[in-house]
């Protein structure tokens, strides 16, 4: 089977579970050393002790870092670099969910879904713009979500850092596409996850009224997406929002 990231190392944020800890597998499949970011030290460790398992002649770092904390962050990545010798994919996909409607909403609640999902997003490419456009490439996708495209009731802060995430994304794309850096974003719809695990039948009946194609996504499918947005076949593309979403947004 070619290997579509073959030589290439990447750095995942949020990549202990769901959608991060599928594109973290999916990536080293295809060949990449990675990096994963995390708060879960458990479950940081299982997933590099199986990526080492599995690829044994590849190279696999889980750093356990608040992304929001740009130090911190900046440590982590020279450390990754170090090791790996250059970082060529950065996957923004770290996010937190704290709903509630805006006039009951704490200011700690805004700040830190802000800080962990926006944030994170200029603490990371900040860090690594300078080395990429030294090397006159690489690829960052951004882990938005459909809510940043329409909105949702009950989240006015998640809503907002994800649309955020795709004015940051669209910027960069500006600023970096003349050294051969592509920048884009991932808007997934609902997917299947821990999170959507817990919701009600009832719940879940709602939700799938509101998807054409009738069904969850899973996290393969955005694991595919972001191999494709990683890899040279999407060399012309950058400042684009690609939505994963059963046809949601249309």
């Amino acid at each position: 089977m070619q290997q579509h990231l073959k030589g290439k190392s990447a750095v995942i944020t949020g990549g202990t579970a769901g959608i991060g800890k599928e594109i973290a597998l999916t990536f080293a499949k295809q060949g990449a050393d990675v990096a994963i970011f995390g708060t879960n030290a458990e479950r940081a460790a299982e997933v590099i002790q199986f990526l080492q398992q599995t690829y044994p002649h590849q190279k696999f770092i889980a750093k356990l870092t608040d992304v929001s904390d740009k130090k911190a962050v900046d440590q982590a990545l020279q450390e990754i670099t170090a090791v790996f010798g250059k970082i060529d994919i950065l996957v923004n996909n770290a996010g937190i969910t704290r709903d509630g409607l805006l006039m009951k909403m704490t200011e700690e609640d805004w700040d830190r879904v802000i800080a962990v999902n926006l944030k994170s997003v200029y603490n990371t490419c900040q860090a690594l713009v300078r080395s990429m456009l030294k090397a006159r490439g690489g690829k960052i996708i951004n882990i938005s979500s459909v809510v940043g495209l329409t909105g949702n009731a009950g989240q006015a802060n998640y809503a907002a850092s994800k649309a955020g995430m795709i004015g940051f994304t669209q910027s960069l794309a500006k600023e970096v596409a003349s050294r051969g850096i592509c920048v884009n974003c991932i808007a997934p719809g609902f997917i299947k996850t821990p999170m959507t695990d817990v919701l009600t039948d009832a719940q879940k009946e709602g939700i799938l009224k509101q998807v054409p194609m009738g069904r969850l996504g899973t996290t393969e499918e955005i694991a595919n997406t972001a191999v494709f947005l990683a890899s040279d076949w999407s060399n012309y593309m950058t400042g684009q929002v690609l939505t994963v979403d059963g046809g949601m947004v249309m």
